[in-house]
């Protein structure tokens, strides 16, 4: 061990000693070796040591941070059948408490569900769903005690209190009552964690002899399960990367085998929601950016041929249709035009349509706790990286909104930010748009550190978001942005396809032109900018900072994806098999070469990469610990740099990390803790200079 300085400032770190690495890390993958567990608990130890200077920084953040939460909070009342449910916060609690009224304002509140209670005892808990029975009568839950995403089905007697004895484990998050309220469907998963069948099970009856509905035999696939809006159906999912077929269950038949919207075709995904007489599907057949279909029904609830489906809403070249859901006297339609999300509800009587007015260029929103068919409104939550989520009721009739709650963040003044859009060129010329949240007045003369976040994969979009850390950093003079590259899905299925398979590497080009964007437009520069990203995000970070170490100072990387040759090589890690459509099957000789062309393990090499801090859950069923572990060792040993490599190992939690509302901020502490130490040092607190 010996010093090193942290930038300006003078604060004075150590760090291990070049070389110490090799290049024999297969061992590292025996989860029930002894050595494992003691090398992790070894970097945690190094890690805790590496940073123990900087715990009066990480505990001021995590004051700030809990100081921006209203700790004893509701969310709004949403009707379901003959109550009104709520969730609720309650101050020094880790946890949410769900209750339910029949009066909406509250006052006769009754505990549905309370997670402190439950989490009591356990390092980890997360419920990962629940649902009340038709008849009001029973709560179905399933709860995730380890990080691991194996789940356990519990129900509960809301009458009496009493849990009911029958208890099903090793099954995914999904359940879904049918009409009679004795009759709860729920996934079984298989020995690599796919959920991949289907069970019914009857209140009363032992959970052994369940009865399977549905099995997908498919690796490539797995299951899910769904209760339409209108009560008439369950949906049962079976997808893949990129297919999606959808079988439909008849609610009032629950013995009643299950019957396919329309055979299967590869590539070709079919999105269901119940229309009260007819079916809607939200389709890619022959659309790209995907379209509205109308599927009229037989008289005993079963589809018609696709011939017979008509057009409601036609495809569009330039607009993502995102997402549909409908209601009795209309439908609320999400679409994605020029990165940006925007509604518009559409009246089922005369097809009007009245496009939701939302302004701002840095913003997002989502549909949320729309339980009833025959609602009236719609309900929806808008946000951006300096307001916080506001809860808004739609009129469908006029489009006029209706501000029912603005999440209370004590303190918070968005006058004191400013947030822009700004496009990076990439190298095939191609614009690429970055989310920018800045101090008011920022000085374009890049003085100013920056944290610049990227994910880029699956088609899932990086929203800008209110995050109450951010804050923080951007209180201290930081610019935060948030880089929209290829793979993700922000500009419609091309701009996710220009970044899988074949074109991944547009990805990481596409983050490193967003970084020199921000540098040539004088945000900040490269000695003081970090980069964030987890999962596939963090596959982004490893491979950028292969590509261009010089562009950046810090790396965060949480539960990265890093070792990703070696895991799309063996199908029996969980999840492999799943993931050959947006990454290519290496046992392909083209595949082979072009995933060890930018696996972030792969391709470390002898260099002076930028200071990295890179997080690992024992747990994690997705990206396993081994992959950040092997990446740390062979950078190691590799590196040509003294700078700060450190790896921290949730040895509690998966890849969702803490549970814990409190846990999860002391996370970020530490990371910010981390990042400012690294990048801004004279944010540091003053006796630590």
């Amino acid at each position: 061990m010996r010093g090193r300085e942290a930038g300006q400032g003078g604060w004075r770190l150590t760090t291990g000693a070049r070389g110490e690495g090799t290049d024999d890390l297969t061992w590292l993958r025996g989860r029930d070796d002894p050595r494992v567990l003691a090398f992790l608990r070894e970097e945690n130890d190094r890690t805790e040591a590496e940073t123990s200077r900087l715990r009066p920084l990480e505990q001021s953040l995590y004051s700030e941070f809990r100081g921006r939460i209203q700790e004893e909070d509701s969310s709004v009342p949403a009707r379901r059948g003959a109550f009104f449910y709520a969730s609720r916060t309650e101050e020094g609690k880790p946890y949410r408490v769900w209750v339910r009224s029949r009066d909406p304002d509250g006052s006769d509140a009754q505990i549905v569900l309370d997670e402190n209670a439950l989490a009591e005892g356990h390092e980890y808990f997360h419920v990962g769903s629940h649902a009340v029975s038709p008849d009001d009568r029973y709560l179905a839950y399933t709860r995730d005690t380890s990080g691991d995403e194996d789940y356990v089905l519990v129900i509960v007697d809301l009458d009496t209190r009493e849990t009911l004895l029958e208890r099903i484990e090793r099954i995914s998050e999904d359940v879904a009552w049918a009409s009679d309220g004795r009759t709860v469907f729920y996934v079984r998963r298989d020995r690599l964690k796919r959920p991949h069948r289907v069970y019914r099970h009857t209140l009363g009856f032992d959970p052994s002899e369940d009865a399977m509905v549905f099995e997908e035999a498919d690796e490539a696939f797995h299951v899910s399960i769904r209760r339409a809006r209108s009560g008439r159906f369950l949906f049962i999912e079976s997808a893949s990367a990129v297919t999606l077929s959808t079988w439909l269950q008849d609610a009032a038949a629950p013995e009643r085998p299950p019957f396919p919207l329309c055979p299967r075709r590869l590539g070709v995904e079919y999105h269901v929601v119940d229309g009260g007489f007819d079916l809607f599907v939200r389709t890619n057949d022959g659309a790209e950016n995907f379209r509205l279909v109308r599927v009229p029904l037989h008289e005993g609830l079963t589809p018609r041929d696709p011939e017979e489906w008509s057009d409601e809403i036609p495809h569009r070249a330039e607009i993502m249709l995102e997402d549909v859901e409908s209601f009795r006297d209309f439908m609320a339609v999400v679409e994605r035009r020029s990165g940006l999300r925007e509604l518009s509800v559409r009246l089922r009587d005369n097809g009007a349509n009245l496009r939701v007015p939302i302004e701002g260029e840095v913003r997002t929103f989502a549909l949320r706790d729309n339980h009833e068919f025959d609602a009236d409104g719609v309900r929806c939550v808008v946000e951006s990286p300096v307001q916080p989520p506001t809860t808004l009721r739609v009129d469908p009739r006029t489009g006029a909104t209706e501000t029912l709650k603005i999440e209370p963040v004590p303190g918070h003044d968005p006058a004191r930010y400013q947030t822009v859009r700004v496009w990076a060129e990439a190298g095939d010329g191609t614009a690429v748009p970055i989310s920018v949240v800045a101090p008011a007045g920022v000085r374009l003369d890049g003085s100013h550190p920056c944290l610049l976040n990227g994910y880029g994969a699956y088609g899932i979009c990086n929203e800008p978001v209110f995050s109450r850390p951010t804050l923080s950093l951007v209180d201290r003079g930081f610019v935060y942005a948030v880089a929209h590259v290829r793979g993700g899905g922000e500009l419609g299925e091309p701009w996710h396809e220009g970044g899988k398979m074949l074109n991944k590497r547009n990805t990481f080009t596409d983050f490193i032109s967003c970084a020199e964007t921000l540098v040539e437009a004088g945000y900040t520069s490269p000695e003081r900018l970090a980069i964030q990203g987890r999962s596939a995000g963090g596959l982004l970070m490893g491979a950028v900072a292969n590509l261009r170490p010089d562009l950046f100072r810090t790396v965060i990387a949480g539960v990265p994806f890093v070792d990703v040759l070696a895991t799309m090589l063996d199908p029996s890690i969980p999840l492999t098999v799943i993931e050959y459509e947006e990454w290519g099957d290496p046992r392909d000789p083209d595949y082979y070469d072009y995933i060890r062309s930018y696996s972030p393990f792969d391709n470390v090499r002898a260099a002076e990469y930028p200071h990295m801090l890179v997080t690992a859950g024992l747990h994690d069923p997705r990206v396993q610990y081994w992959e950040p572990a092997r990446w740390v060792a062979r950078l190691r040993g590799r590196r040509t740099d003294d700078r700060l490599l450190l790896l921290r190992t949730d040895m509690g939690a998966g890849h969702l990390g803490p549970s814990s509302r409190f846990d999860w901020l002391k996370d970020r502490a530490f990371e910010f803790a981390f990042l400012i130490a690294t990048v801004s040092p004279d944010h540091l607190p003053g006796d630590e200079a």
